[in-house]
């Protein structure tokens, strides 16, 4: 007769978080102070970011407020699974600009049993969904979103506004390209932009 075993105590147990909202809204420092809490556990930490993301290190990882660690910088989804050594918790940042492949490589991490932190863009700067984030939202056994603070009237920001007339999916910048604004000051300032 085959009896089935229950997993040891000692089976790590694996999910994937995410940290999703605007630009400016702390995406990114909350994803440093978790992974810099799971180092003062003693846990093995490892962090990825995206080689198109350079604005402000080519190897770190920053906030907006200058806060860093450092990172493994990769050209796709599936370079993060070829370098990943066996780490406790790994860090994915700017996660909209991987490929669609971010999500099977994520669930195959977690299945491994790693705590898996991802942090980007839930939106473009349409107000679409930005891919990979809303599989990876879909997947994920935690979901963080946060907000910016609205440049305009001062609500709670969850768009990204681009000022340039640029159509581009990908613009790096920073606040002389973007602001962050609320629902209602979003479309009035896509009227506006249209407008002129």
């Amino acid at each position: 007769m085959f009896l089935e075993s229950k997993p040891s105590k000692s089976t790590k147990v694996g999910w994937v978080e995410v940290v999703c909202g605007s630009m400016f809204s702390g995406k990114t420092e909350e994803l440093i102070r978790r992974l810099n809490r799971a180092k003062f556990a003693r846990l093995s930490v490892e962090i990825f970011k995206p080689r198109i993301d350079n604005r402000y290190s080519d190897v770190d990882v920053v906030s907006h407020n200058s806060n860093s660690i450092r990172s493994t910088v990769v050209d796709s989804s599936a370079n993060i699974l070829l370098l990943a050594s066996p780490a406790d918790v790994i860090g994915i940042d700017e996660a909209q600009f991987f490929d669609d492949g971010l999500v099977e490589v994520c669930n195959s991490l977690a299945n491994q049993g790693v705590r898996v932190i991802v942090a980007g863009l839930d939106m473009d700067f349409t107000g679409k969904p930005f891919s990979p984030m809303p599989q990876l939202m879909a997947i994920a056994e935690h979901v963080t979103k946060v907000h910016a603070i609205c440049m305009r009237c001062g609500a709670n920001a969850q768009y990204s506004f681009r000022k340039s007339a640029s159509k581009d999916l990908v613009l790096l910048g920073e606040t002389d390209t973007y602001e962050p604004l609320c629902r209602t000051c979003f479309q009035q300032a896509n009227l506006q932009q249209n407008q002129t």
